[in-house]
């Protein structure tokens, strides 16, 4: 399992970037014992985000495959939660179960889709018109469901003023009902994403992981080594999806509501974006590079909304002209030659002859 962990296909194998993982864990953990609720909710909200940007990295990363439709199941699954929960969220039936069946119908929907893509040979550019297209008209149709007549159930879609009314995430626990808001909502996103990344960290370096790399590389040679190229882009397309279905989910937990703004062409092309800009090779530099996008991005909105836009695109520019691999993963790199350049320095001196040393 630890080999897993610290696989070739990931960064951060020593016992350095180990420490440095617990520490940030640590202080993430303590951060409610000192903030504000306000801002324990806005890094509950940043987290909720970071699955959907993890998902896009193991397709569009690891495996090639450029995907425009992560809001698509983002919105399939945040939905699917928000008729459950208030259809079926009462005594005897919890709105964890309904999450978990949200994001379920999400890895469903992706099947379904993919299958017909995958299968169908559509790949390169033409798989991310046809997920973005598929993104389009979900939000389109959203937008249209203003009327009473738009509901399933007790759960009316509301158009563009969304849907509401339902309870907050909770889970029955023999007579007793916990509920998952504020810091309990903080906890579970810390360790839901610290089970999902480890998680993905193992399946990343396992043969599963080797596979979808070398089919990213070569696909025709993978295919002659006997692999079934097909099934395996399904499975890590079904997986990315999943992934953003989970941010959806718990996107609709979070403030009891969701929109067909979250998941429009705006909406849609974020992802692209703090993946591009943390590095998509790597799952560590998307999770770093995501996060640190979403507070600066935050902090930009409170001034200007369009200023953020701007800068946004000027970020994606200038990683696809000057830093292809990624800031994150660039500057990883960085510090890593330089590192290996003091230890050459050192051992040349210390290899030197005594007097050349002295002389020195």
């Amino acid at each position: 399992m630890l080999k897993l962990i610290n696989g070739p296909q990931t960064l951060g194998t020593g016992r350095r970037f180990w420490s440095s993982f617990v520490a940030v864990l640590l202080a993430a953990l303590a951060f409610p014992l000192f903030a504000e609720p306000y801002d324990v909710g806005n890094f509950a909200y940043f987290m909720v985000w970071l699955f959907m940007a993890l998902g896009l990295c193991v397709m569009w990363g690891y495996a090639g495959i450029m995907s425009f439709g992560q809001t698509f199941f983002f919105g399939i699954a945040g939905y699917a939660y928000g008729v459950i929960a208030i259809n079926l969220g009462g005594r005897g039936f919890t709105t964890f179960e309904a999450l978990v069946l949200g994001v379920v119908i999400s890895v469903i929907v992706a099947a379904i889709l993919g299958y017909f893509m995958i299968y169908g040979r559509v790949g390169g550019v033409f798989f991310g018109i046809v997920t973005l297209a598929a993104t389009l008209v979900l939000a389109f149709f959203l937008s249209q469901t203003a009327g009473p007549e738009w509901a399933i159930g007790k759960a009316r879609l509301n158009g563009f003023n969304g849907m509401t009314g339902m309870k907050s995430l909770n889970i029955t626990y023999g007579d007793i009902k916990i509920y998952f808001e504020g810091i309990n909502l903080y906890y579970l996103m810390i360790a839901v994403l610290v089970v999902v990344y480890l998680g993905l960290r193992i399946l990343l370096n396992s043969k599963f992981g080797n596979v979808i790399v070398a089919i990213r590389e070569d696909e025709q040679r993978a295919e002659l080594l006997g692999y079934d190229v097909r099934k395996y882009r399904l499975i890590t397309f079904c997986i990315g999806s999943g992934l953003a279905g989970l941010s959806g989910a718990l996107y609709t937990s979070w403030g009891q509501f969701i929109t067909p703004t979250t998941i429009g062409l705006p909406a849609a092309a974020m992802p692209i974006v703090w993946v591009a800009f943390s590095g998509r090779q790597d799952i560590t530099a998307t999770l770093v590079g995501s996060f640190f996008f979403l507070f600066v991005y935050q902090l930009i909105t409170i001034y200007s909304q369009q200023a953020a836009l701007i800068i946004t695109g000027v970020i994606l520019l200038v990683t696809v002209m000057y830093v292809p691999e990624g800031f994150v993963i660039g500057f990883v790199k960085k510090i890593g030659l330089l590192n290996r350049r003091q230890r050459q320095e050192s051992t040349a001196v210390l290899g030197a002859p005594a007097g050349d040393r002295a002389h020195g």
